[in-house]
């Protein structure tokens, strides 16, 4: 003879989900300096080289520019702007590199990208920021330094 189980099967207890615990915050004191968190994949540099960008505005017309880089990254680049663009808008830059890097020779750095996000116009510059996130397509344009020949 066999023993049977005198065991009742019971039903799984339902447990109430799990709720999302509150994200820590840092606590902010006279002590502790103010930490920057960047949440970026890529590193950023500051780089102000000069840059010339063309680009249509949302009317249609074309326009041209000069300014400096305020940031770059293999991803994109940041600068500002006083000509109005909109997101989506495709602009060409074209940065002049430091003459360290071309020896005898004047390089350029042609590339384009789109506009993916707008910063408030700055009441005292009149100029917006732009982010541009770069295509994979570049070029590096060398000119050959106009060297002076004394008569």
């Amino acid at each position: 003879m066999t023993k049977k189980s005198t065991s009742k099967k019971t039903a799984p207890k339902k447990t109430a989900p799990k709720k999302a615990s509150p994200k820590k915050t840092l606590k902010k004191d006279k002590e502790t300096p103010n930490i920057e968190i960047n949440r970026r994949r890529e590193w950023r540099f500051d780089l102000p080289l000069p840059v010339s960008i063309e680009g249509k505005l949302p009317q249609g017309r074309k326009f041209k520019e000069i300014t400096k880089i305020e940031n770059i990254s293999s991803k994109g680049v940041y600068f500002s702007l006083d000509s109005g663009v909109i997101i989506g808008s495709k602009l060409n830059l074209v940065i002049d590199m430091p003459k360290e890097l071309g020896g005898d020779k004047k390089l350029k750095l042609c590339l384009g990208g789109l506009t993916v996000r707008l910063e408030e116009l700055n009441e005292k510059t009149k100029k917006q920021g732009v982010a541009l996130r770069f295509h994979k397509k570049y070029k590096i344009l060398a000119e050959e330094a106009k060297k002076k020949v004394k008569t």
